[in-house]
This record gives structure tokens, C-alpha cells and sequence, in this order.
């Protein structure tokens, strides 16, 4: 046994009435592979067994556990940590609750990374599990912090981790810097780790962060007792956050800090405010007046910028809370609460959309209830997710009457809408098993659609009576034709009643007679079955019983592990062992293709022409089409399987060829005797695979793993030269795969390029008629290239130029056709639409580079297929200097090769728009050597080829 005196790692355990879970906690240290560990027990004064068990521990173990006692509870966790750090021999010391565990290798892991880097404190992934998910759910906390090892010099280094990783335990400390600096924990105020923490990132010489896990954080959402973090019903918890916050706010201005301090105001306003607002809903008035009057005291000391740095719906309940308008921020807490929800009627002023009517004479409620950009005026109400609002509600023992309005934003369901709509209830585990009644009144009322229903329970709805307690309430409304499924908001409606909703589930009353309104974590209207009647309560008891007893125990652990082994049966790493052990043992199906464009999201591109031209020719073959979520766009009559399905796993593993432009799941092999046609998407001017940084920083076995996916082409299609100089160099295949066949997307364009040499002009397409284009109007085609944040996150793309300027000037004469990347999303304010079209979800580009007089783009491929058609382009690169250099980089400089005006200004880009039919002319040239150079195969016959190459023999002809 070793010597308490040398023990490398000090773990502080902390423990306050939780005997039954104290001994895993100290099992998890004691059984560290680092073996020089000992355990420090500081119990809270407990009322129930902890000490006692903490002293059996220590009899167990008495070199490497001790265990000590508080005369008083101290009511938070930071005086049992301060006592453990008094009571700490190792060099380092980590802190651990006692419903908690650590990851079995987390002190050697932090304690090397602490000694290898000389750093007082290392850090690392925390895990949190919900323990009583049937879902066995897991959460890494702030992974995206700790992706590879860091050594900080300072914290001000990495900004984000002082105001995200405020945990304390998922770390590691050494000694004498705690008590050489005096950090300690502040006495008796909940959520003591962000002080704490904060001092010790502001204090250290040198901090590391390791991307390992080391702490379990077990959550249990269904207990009695709540954690005292947790009770956030206690108005007390809410002021504790906040007087830390201010605590900390001291501490940065104390030292000018003023770039952290946005940052912890930012993830304030994302994370702290946030949890508290999402009960709000839940609490009565005098909880509200005293959670507003803290509040409002803080928030006014919040940065200004922070509000522009979070989500708009975050920003807005920050603002409306300050403003003490409960009524919009009830319905903005729905938002808040239930992600994608339109909670609000809006309002629409001046060219933008705000959330509400109210405070726009304010210059600051004029920025932050903008919510022009998500789009909300663009959709109809069957892409919207809409409030509906519970009005009255009342039941007898057989029938529920219910009333309640739906949100009608701007006014999208016009007055002239045939309406109609039914009432849904649905089991939340057997979601097959659902009850329509219709509901028997709608009208628009002010800003919504107020309706009312009743539905005969107790005649229709049969339940179980088991695996169905719970069922879910929607209405579905139809507005011409257009359905959206609304979730009923209780609000400030009384569900109570004097009389029981009496029910009689299939399998007897022996197991519920009533079915009872309640509301859900998310605010909505559900109903439970229960037992209430004298005869169903006793069943239940016997139940009951029999579920706690041995027999139960057996029963209960079968049904977690049949879950467990469902769950399994789905995940990735189980399909890919089947599609490789069972489905590529089947014989290959002669004639199967697997046809795939941009990871299923389209029916597009060359897979398609390709699709088109073998069913033109009257070849034999059996189609598939892989689909990522919507199957609508794709062709009718084709079998259509979804990506990393059972079928689609299938289906590969069976097919003759695989046809795709971007890549098929890298995990899965492609056998023999199948052939992998890739056709790529588009000539590159950004770097591309091993010539771009990112693939070059990759780990030797992770650059292998995109080899291998790679390795699987059998034929790359090429468009000239230099895709061969670029794409086949930076993917590393050998030349017995290039296919110079020009690429099949392209024919259509080659074609219609020949029809207007040839003096045939071609009628314009219905297409334009389809996006309500009108007569006489040039068409122009907006095609940015792709935009991330830092973070990898895909934004609301924002054009370098304003859509209003535009429209002001331009209307009468363009129409302006915008198609951002399908990873990014685009609003047009209200009052460009109609001069401004977005197009991004059109599936396929080449009709609609056929119907444009012009290209705008900025690095997108579009401009090498595009110079095909001979047309003006103009190219917009306003951050040409920072897309080059600081990103991925570029083949060639754009400013000096670009067949067009190159303008990084919207006045420079405005004239160029004035000016189109000299730059027509002028730029003739540049475009026919473009064309020449970057699409010397495209002749007009690349799908041609392909079947020829491929498929001719099959042939009807």
C-alpha cells in the first residue's frame, strides 16, 4: 500500500445526505490507474448515513481514504471543498461529488498533461449522462474546447473557456498554487464553481486542456429531491447565479479585462439566463415580480454587443425582460423553449420584420426584435411552427371542450382561407396509435385563428393502458390545401375539475380509470392515464409491487437491455458491421444502380443527366435514389431509399455501379464487383483534399481513412486539364481512372451555347413563369459560395450588398435569383421580395443558369460552368485577401484570371449592373478562353459517353 505522505493526487470528495452513492464515487478514485491517489471525504453534516459510510470507507481503505465532518451544513458545495484543500497531501488535488464518477483513467491523464506542460492547471472533457433516460443520453460539455491538446499561456488566449468551462471538477490543480494564491471557493452561495474558477483561469501561469474524458456527471431528471442547483423554483437559486456573476464582473474590472467580459456576458445571455427563463412559464406572479426585479438590476450592466452576439430569441427575452413585458416575453420564453417555434404575430415596419409591435421607438428594441433574417415573412404556414395558445378548458367524465388560438404572423393565413382542422391525439410511445376529432369552430380573430373543439374521449380513445399512458395533443390546421401541426401552449388556463375524465383502457380498469390533463416539460397540453377509482388504485399497488419485487427487477432489466440492444441494432458501428459481413456476402444484382448528389439532399447534377440519359435510350436498368430527409423533388416511379437505412445499406452492397458526386459514407468498402462512377460537382478553384491545410493537419490515421474513401473511385470524371492538374492531384488518383469526358451536368448548357450560334432561340422557360418572374425583366443568378463561422456552424447567409438598395434601383429592369450554398440559409427583407427570389432549394442549377442573362458569383463553380453559355459574369470577392490567405487557399488568383468585372464594393457592383451589355462585349474574349481552358472535354455528350462506356450493351436499341 503506499504512503499517504507521496501521494501524487488529492481527491476531494464532497457528500450531503447521499449514503447510497458515496461509495461508487470513491470506488471511481480508488480504482484510477494512477495508483498514488488518495480520497478526501468532507461530509456536509448530513441527516442520513453519509459520515457513517464515509468512516467505513476509511476503515476499508486507511492509507488511502480519510474522512472528515462539518459541525453545520453549509448549504452549497464550496466549504466542503475549501475544508478538502486544508486537508489535501498530494501535489495535486481534483474535486468530485459524490453522486459522480471519473473516468478510470483521469488522474494519470491531467496529472502527465499537468507535469508534461509545467502547468497549475489541466482540464478535460466532462461528460454528462442522464441516468434515468430510457435513451441512455450523453452530453459532452464544451467538446468543442477540447478537440486536440492545448497549453494556454493565459487564459486571454482562449477566451471562450473562461466563460464556458466554469466546472470545477473536470479538472486538475496543483497545490501550492491554490494555496499560494489563496483561491478558495466563496462560503454558502450556490454555483460556487464559476468563481472559483474564474479565479484560478485568471490566476494560472499556464493552463492545459486535453481532449480526454475524465468526469462522469450523472444527471437524474425524474427524483424527489432535486440537486440544490436544480431547484430553480427557489428564488434564491436564481439570486446566488447572480451575485456570482457580479462577483466575477468585480474581478475582471478590477483588471481591465473587457474582452472576457463580453464573452461571459455572451454565454450569460446563452446559458444562465436561459435556464432560468424556461421555467419561467411554470411560476406564479410573485415568482415572476421577484425574478424580474433581480434580473433587471443585472441586465443593465450587460454589454450591448452581447445581445448581437447570441440567437435572436435569446436577445429578445434578455431585452423584454428588461422592458417588463410579460405578455410578449411569455410567448417569446415558447420560442425559447420549444426551438423553431413562431410564438409571435410580428410586425412588419419600414422593409424589416420585428417580433412585436411594441418598443420600436426604442433604437435599441428597433436592433434587437429585428428578426428579418430568419425568414419567417418567406414561408407559408405549412414550413411554419406555430402557437397555439389553450383559451378555455372543461371536461365531464366522458367529453373534453377545448378552446384556443393560433398565431397568425403577418397575417399568412388570409381572411379569404378556406379553414379547417382536426384535434390529434396521439400516444408518445406508440405514435401509430392516434384519434382525430374535428374541430368545430375557426375564425380569425385580431392577430390569430381561434378555434374550438370536443371530442368524445371516453367513446374513442382506446389505450392500452401500459406502453400508451401518455398522449400528446395537436391541432392540425388547413388553410387551402396547406396543413401545419400546432402543439397546444396551456399558459395561464386551469386544468383542474371536479369531475374524473373516466377511461377504460383495453386491458381493463384493473390498470387505469382516468385520464388526466396535464402540462409538459415544454408548456404543452398532454393527457396521462391514472388510477383514481378505489378497485384501479388497489390493482395498481399489486402492480407496483410486482415491478419492485425480484421477478419485477428481472422483467425491468430485460426491457432495458432489449432497448439497449435496440438502440444498438440502429447505431452506425452495427449497420456498417452488417453491410459488410452479411450484405456484401449477397451476390450483386446485375443492373442495380445507386444513384446519389450531394449526400442525398438533390435530384441534381450529372447523377441525374446520367439518370436521364440511360432512361432516354430505353437501357435496362434498376434504379435507386438515395435521399438525406425529403423525398420531395425526386423523380416518381423510381425506388427511393433514405441515407443509412437498412435499404440503402442493401442496396449498395448489392449494386452493379454507384453513381454519386460528392462521396458515399466513407466506413462502408465498396466490394469488387461493383463499379464507382464519380462525377465530382464542379472544377475547383478553393483547395481541395491533400492540397488544402486542414487534410494536412489531419492525423496519419485519419489522412489513411480519407484515402480509403478515395480509393473506392474506379472512374473520377474530368472537365479539362486542369481538374487533372488540381482535383486528380489532390485526391491522389492514378491516371487509369480519369475519364475526360467532360462533365454530364453540362450538356444542357453546351447545347443551348450551339441552338443561339446556330440562330435557334429558345423559348423561355416555364420555370420562370413558376417563380413568378415577369415579362421583360433580365434575370440575374446569384451563386456565393459556401460560408461557416469559426465554430463550424452554417449562419443565415448575409449578401455583401443590400437586397433593398438593389431593389430600389434595379427592379424595373433585373430580376435577381439568389442560391446560396444548401448548407446556408438566406432571408430577403419584404421589401426586395419579388425583385429578389431565393432559389437555394431548387434541386438542380443548370435550368436555372439557363434561364439567367448573367452570373454573379464570388468563388462558388458555378463560374466555370456557367462560361459554357457565353454569357456576362461579374464577381463579387469582398474578402478575396482573407479567403485566400487565412482559409482554405486557391489554385490561381481570381482578381487576375476572372472572365468579368471584379468589384469588391456594392457602389463598384451597382455600376457593373448598369453597365451589363459593354461588359457583354468587352469581356468576350476573357470568357472563351475561360471556357476553353476549364471545360475543354465539355462537348455536349458526357452522359452520352458515360452510357456508352458503361451501359451501351444493355441497350433497347
Amino acid at each position: 500500500m503506499m504512503e499517504r505522505s507521496v501521494a501524487e493526487v488529492t481527491v476531494v470528495v464532497i457528500v450531503c445526505n447521499d449514503a447510497e452513492r458515496l461509495p461508487v464515487a470513491v470506488e471511481s478514485v480508488l480504482c484510477q490507474t494512477l495508483q498514488s491517489v488518495e480520497v478526501v471525504i468532507v461530509d456536509d453534516c448530513s441527516k442520513d448515513r453519509s459520515y457513517e459510510v464515509a468512516l467505513e470507507l476509511t476503515s476499508r481503505h486507511p492509507r488511502r481514504v480519510r474522512a472528515f465532518r462539518l459541525l453545520e451544513n453549509s448549504g452549497a458545495g464550496g466549504e466542503p471543498r475549501n475544508v478538502g484543500i486544508g486537508k489535501a497531501v498530494g501535489r495535486y488535488v481534483m474535486f468530485l461529488d459524490s453522486d459522480d464518477v471519473l473516468e478510470r483513467n483521469a488522474c494519470r491523464n491531467l496529472l502527465e498533461a499537468a507535469l508534461h506542460a509545467d502547468a497549475d492547471m489541466a482540464s478535460g472533457l466532462c461528460v454528462r449522462t442522464y441516468v434515468d433516460s430510457w435513451r441512455g443520453e450523453t452530453h459532452r460539455w464544451c467538446e468543442w474546447l477540447y478537440r486536440r491538446t492545448r497549453i494556454l499561456e493565459s487564459i486571454m488566449d482562449l477566451p471562450d473557456l473562461f466563460a464556458f468551462d466554469t466546472l470545477s471538477t473536470n479538472k486538475i490543480y496543483r497545490l501550492d498554487f491554490l494555496l499560494g494564491n489563496n483561491l478558495r471557493f466563496p462560503k454558502g452561495l450556490l454555483y460556487e464553481d464559476l468563481l472559483f474558477v474564474a479565479e484560478a483561469y485568471l490566476t494560472a501561469k499556464r493552463i492545459v486542456l486535453i481532449p480526454n474524458d475524465v468526469y462522469h456527471w450523472n444527471v437524474y431528471k425524474n427524483v424527489h429531491v432535486k440537486s440544490v442547483t436544480n431547484r430553480r423554483h427557489e428564488i434564491s437559486n436564481f439570486a446566488d447565479r447572480l451575485e456570482i456573476h457580479r462577483r466575477i464582473d468585480a474581478l475582471l474590472s478590477s483588471r481591465g479585462l473587457n474582452e472576457l467580459r463580453l464573452a461571459k456576458d455572451i454565454k450569460f445571455l446563452k446559458h444562465d439566463l436561459v435556464l432560468h427563463l424556461r421555467d419561467i412559464p411554470f411560476r406564479g406572479e410573485d415568482f415572476r415580480r421577484k425574478f424580474a426585479e433581480i434580473a433587471r438590476a443585472y441586465l443593465a450592466g450587460i454589454d450591448e454587443a452581447a445581445l448581437g452576439a447570441v440567437s435572436p430569441v435569446q436577445a429578445i427575452c434578455a431585452y423584454l425582460l428588461v422592458k417588463d413585458d410579460w405578455p410578449n416575453l411569455l410567448r417569446c420564453v415558447d420560442s425559447l423553449i420549444n426551438c423553431g417555434k413562431l410564438s409571435s404575430p410580428l410586425k412588419e415596419q419600414g422593409g424589416h420584420v420585428y417580433w412585436c409591435a411594441d418598443h420600436l421607438d426604442d433604437p435599441l428594441g428597433l436592433k434587437v426584435l429585428n428578426v428579418t433574417e430568419a425568414g419567417y415573412h418567406t414561408q407559408d404556414i405549412s414550413a411554419l411552427c406555430l402557437r397555439n395558445e389553450l383559451l378555455s378548458y372543461c371536461h365531464t367524465p366522458s367529453r373534453v371542450q377545448l378552446a384556443g388560438c393560433i398565431v397568425n404572423p403577418l397575417g399568412v393565413i388570409t381572411s379569404r382561407a378556406k379553414l379547417s382542422g382536426e384535434l390529434e391525439f396521439r400516444a408518445r410511445r406508440l405514435p401509430q396509435r392516434a384519434f382525430r376529432f374535428p374541430v368545430i369552430e375557426l375564425r380569425h380573430c385580431g392577430d390569430g385563428i381561434e378555434w374550438a373543439a370536443a371530442a368524445r374521449l371516453t367513446k374513442s380513445l382506446r389505450p392500452l393502458g401500459f406502453i400508451d399512458a401518455v398522449w400528446d395533443v395537436r391541432l392540425i390546421l388547413s388553410a387551402d390545401g396547406k396543413k401545419t401541426s400546432t402543439r397546444i401552449t396551456v399558459g395561464s388556463v386551469s386544468l383542474s375539475s371536479d369531475t374524473r375524465l373516466r377511461m377504460r383502457p383495453r386491458l381493463s380498469r384493473l390498470v387505469a380509470d382516468t385520464l388526466e390533463p396535464m402540462i409538459s416539460a415544454k408548456g404543452h397540453l398532454v393527457f396521462q392515464l391514472a388510477s383514481r377509482g378505489i378497485i384501479s388504485r388497489s390493482s395498481r399497488k399489486v402492480i407496483d409491487r410486482a415491478f419492485q419485487s425480484p421477478v419485477g427487477a428481472v422483467a425491468r432489466a430485460g426491457v432495458r437491455k432489449a432497448k439497449a440492444l435496440l438502440r444498438r441494432a440502429q447505431s452506425e458501428n452495427t449497420k456498417v458491421r452488417v453491410y459488410h459481413e452479411v450484405f456484401c456476402k449477397m451476390p450483386v444484382r446485375k443492373g442495380l444502380v445507386v444513384f446519389e448528389s450531394h449526400l442525398g439532399k438533390q435530384y441534381s447534377d450529372s447523377p441525374r443527366a446520367i439518370y436521364e440519359e440511360l432512361c432516354r435510350r430505353g437501357v435496362k436498368f434498376t434504379p435507386v435514389w438515395s435521399y438525406a430527409k425529403q423525398t420531395g423533388g425526386f423523380p416518381e416511379g423510381v425506388q427511393l431509399v433514405r441515407r443509412w437505412s437498412w435499404q440503402y445499406l442493401l442496396c449498395l452492397a448489392r449494386a452493379e455501379y454507384w453513381i454519386d458526386n460528392q462521396g458515399y459514407p466513407a466506413r462502408l468498402r465498396k466490394r469488387p464487383g461493383t463499379t464507382y462512377i464519380q462525377t465530382w460537382h464542379g472544377s475547383a478553384l478553393k483547395k481541395m483534399g491533400f492540397d488544402s491545410p486542414e487534410w494536412r493537419l489531419k492525423s496519419l490515421a485519419q489522412q489513411e481513412e480519407c484515402q480509403s474513401g478515395i480509393d473506392r473511385f474506379d472512374h473520377f470524371l474530368v472537365r479539362s486539364q486542369y481538374d487533372v492538374r488540381t482535383l486528380v492531384s489532390a485526391f491522389r488518383l492514378p491516371e487509369s481512372k480519369i475519364v475526360r469526358s467532360g462533365s454530364p451536368r453540362n450538356d444542357a448548357l453546351v447545347a443551348a451555347r450551339k441552338a443561339e450560334l446556330e440562330g435557334r432561340s429558345q423559348a423561355r422557360s416555364p420555370l420562370a413563369g413558376k417563380l413568378g418572374i415577369p415579362e421583360g425583366r433580365k434575370i440575374l443568378l446569384y451563386t456565393p459560395t459556401f460560408r461557416s463561422r469559426a465554430d463550424g456552424k452554417t449562419p443565415t447567409f448575409e449578401p455583401p450588398f443590400s437586397l433593398k438598395g438593389f431593389t430600389d434601383r434595379f427592379s424595373d429592369r433585373y430580376v435577381l435569383l439568389v442560391r446560396a450554398h444548401y448548407l446556408n440559409r438566406l432571408a430577403i427583407p419584404p421589401t426586395a421580395l419579388g425583385a429578389v427570389i431565393d432559389v437555394t432549394d431548387v434541386h438542380d442549377v443548370t435550368p436555372l443558369y439557363l434561364l439567367a442573362d448573367a452570373l454573379i458569383t464570388d468563388y462558388s463553380s458555378a463560374m466555370f460552368d456557367y462560361a459554357l453559355l457565353d454569357r456576362p459574369m461579374l464577381f463579387y470577392p469582398y474578402d478575396l485577401e482573407k479567403y485566400a490567405k487565412d482559409t482554405r487557399g486557391t489554385y490561381f488568383d481570381l482578381a487576375y484570371h476572372a472572365p468579368g468585372p471584379v468589384v469588391r464594393n456594392e457602389e463598384d457592383f451597382f455600376e457593373a449592373l448598369d453597365d451589363l451589355a459593354r461588359i457583354k462585349d468587352e469581356w468576350v474574349g476573357a470568357r472563351s478562353e475561360f471556357a476553353k481552358e476549364f471545360g475543354e472535354y465539355d462537348r455536349g455528350n458526357a452522359a452520352e459517353q458515360i452510357v456508352n462506356m458503361f451501359f451501351a450493351p444493355r441497350s433497347r436499341a
